[in-house]
């Protein structure tokens, strides 16, 4: 169960109030009272809720006491007659939206925290909350419902939509952002492109970055992440994308909606990703390239040229995901042929 000190509950819920919340269906034993919390398969009792989405636990069904399991339609076959159901296609998404009953996001506390600094000709929506050592500068406009977390610095004329949370110490500026934009603690958003020209006569003149950062809605940007503004047009994140911890972001950076970019991604100024491109972990990306919509790229991939629609390239330079492990497979065998020649 969810530590109180740092987790606000709702509930408890009737089964049947969480089948209607994750559009599921209850099947088996009824449930022996209210719902309460959520927990993993193995620690769940009979006031708690737990999921499965990956069939290596499927053994732990047996044993399992939860007063309601999430599964699927064909894990659902293999329950133990006394666990009550509850089955969905989806179970993963269902888990989700019930957690979401339970754990629903901090409403706000709307004012502005004596130790923060609020410029003139700032606009505050309805409801905002402004933090201790929080500073909205000169012109900004934050809309209703929104939280600025402490110390988060809100450049001048930076536009921020409603319901929004900008996490603790982040800084936004040259930037618009759509409503319910949330941005994770630390993260840096709107800072100078890595923009220069170079002479070896001369040194490195530093090109001004004219453009913003321009964000859609319903998008999520993780811990200590860097998104630097447009040199000229604007970098631009799509509707509802999901950005990890330590994502860095070059100027001119096109996503499309949807897109996945796991942690420790980078992605170098003037790449375009379409609708709903999948990023591993430590993938990089070189600049001024297009990866087509729907396209995967394994963990700590280097993608060097541009990826076709829905492909699902991996490795180092990256090629299509087939290629790579013959590729893979070849060096090995490579390897051990001339571990076996004579010395």
């Amino acid at each position: 169960m969810a530590d109180p000190r740092f987790f606000d509950v709702a509930g408890p819920f009737t089964a049947q109030e969480l089948a209607e919340a994750a559009n599921a269906a209850l099947a088996g034993p009824a449930p022996a009272g209210l719902l309460s919390a959520v927990a993993p398969i193995d620690t769940a009792g009979p006031a708690d809720v737990t999921f499965l989405n990956n069939r290596s636990y499927l053994p732990r069904l047996a044993e399992c006491r939860a007063g309601l399991c999430i599964l699927s339609p064909a894990d659902a076959e293999r329950a133990p007659a006394h666990l009550p159901l509850l089955v969905s296609p989806a179970p993963y998404m269902a888990y989700a939206r019930i957690s979401r009953r339970f754990h629903p996001p901090r409403p706000t506390s709307p004012g502005v925290h004596p130790r923060a600094v609020v410029e003139d000709g700032v606009e505050l929506g309805s409801g905002v909350e402004v933090g201790p050592g929080a500073v909205v500068m000169a012109g900004a406009r934050i809309g209703d419902g929104s939280i600025i977390q402490a110390n988060a610095v809100i450049d001048r004329n930076t536009v921020i939509g409603r319901n929004c949370v900008i996490g603790a110490g982040a800084y936004v500026g040259f930037a618009i952002l759509g409503d319910r934009v949330y941005v994770y603690t630390g993260v840096r958003i709107g800072q100078d492109g890595f923009g220069f020209a170079s002479d070896p006569a001369i040194g490195h003149v530093r090109i001004p970055q004219v453009g913003r950062v321009v964000i859609g809605n319903d998008v999520e940007i993780g811990a200590n992440s860097t998104i630097d503004r447009g040199a000229g047009p604007d970098t631009i994140i799509g509707d509802g994308c999901m950005i990890d911890n330590l994502v860095t972001l070059g100027h001119n950076v096109r996503l499309g909606r949807g897109c996945v970019i796991v942690a420790q991604v980078g992605i170098s100024g003037s790449t375009v990703l379409g609708d709903f491109v999948v990023a591993g972990g430590q993938v990089g990306i070189a600049g001024h390239l297009n990866i087509g919509a729907g396209a995967q790229l394994a963990a700590k991939s280097g993608v060097i040229t541009d990826v076709p629609a829905r492909a699902v390239w991996g490795g180092y330079p990256a090629v299509p995901v087939r290629d790579w492990h013959r590729q893979s497979v070849t060096l090995a065998m490579l390897i051990r042929r001339r571990d076996r020649e004579p010395k």
